[in-house]
């Protein structure tokens, strides 16, 4: 590995997932190898797959262990940490950091997501931003544009500052087509967040077309 960033939301349903493929896509056009990992997913499907999941393997480069690439993986779309004490099966953070140094050898982009928002409980003393610092990762934040985008954007960055971990950049995730006045947050959020705008996502297009629009920080 020779980059790894950690993606984080303003937000849960904002485009984390499609953002990290869209990524993916972005690092193989600039001709590097590129996989991702989601250490914590909730809710499967009929076929007791997550879609979230898939979707990250079908956009890496190279093929990792499904074990490796999504170490806990729990059936109901709830929090994780109510999921993980339902299935009587704890997140532990060395379970997630023995499948990440796994997986580093095997590309030059490793693309971890988080799960939900950045402070989601993954146990009693253990959240998603307590992750990201495991991993010792940069912090790529994805927005979704959408009213109220700007201060959960700041509040995010500056717990993400607060935990001593650098933003990387951010991307704009247009989930609102009809969002008022998008141009002015868009210049808004530019100005104020501490780090480079990566790249704007319109909406409706899939992750491939997503990924010509993107760079890597």
């Amino acid at each position: 590995m020779k980059q790894g960033y950690f993606i984080a939301g303003t937000d849960t349903e904002i485009g984390k997932t499609f953002s990290a493929c869209a990524l993916l896509h972005a690092a193989r056009r600039q001709g590097l190898s590129a996989l991702a990992m989601k250490p914590v997913a909730a809710g499967t499907e009929a076929d007791g797959e997550n879609d979230d999941v898939r979707r990250l393997m079908a956009a890496a480069s190279v093929a990792a262990p499904r074990d490796l690439v999504n170490p806990y993986l729990f059936a109901p779309p709830i929090a994780p940490h109510i999921a993980a004490a339902e299935a009587g099966r704890p997140i532990k953070a060395a379970v997630i950091r023995h499948a990440f140094q796994e997986l580093k050898p095997l590309a030059e982009v490793l693309i971890v997501e988080g799960v939900g928002g950045w402070r989601v409980p993954l146990g009693d003393d253990f959240d998603a931003a307590d992750l990201a610092r495991e991993l010792g990762l940069p912090v790529i934040l994805v927005v979704g544009m959408r009213l109220g985008c700007i201060s959960h954007a700041l509040l995010t960055a500056e717990s993400i500052a607060a935990q001593g971990l650098p933003l990387a950049g951010w991307v704009a995730n247009r989930i609102d087509p009809a969002m008022s006045r998008f141009e002015e947050n868009l210049a808004c959020l530019e100005r104020a967040l501490p780090a480079p705008l990566l790249g704007v996502i319109p909406h409706g297009v899939d992750a491939a077309a997503a990924g010509d629009l993107l760079r890597l920080p």
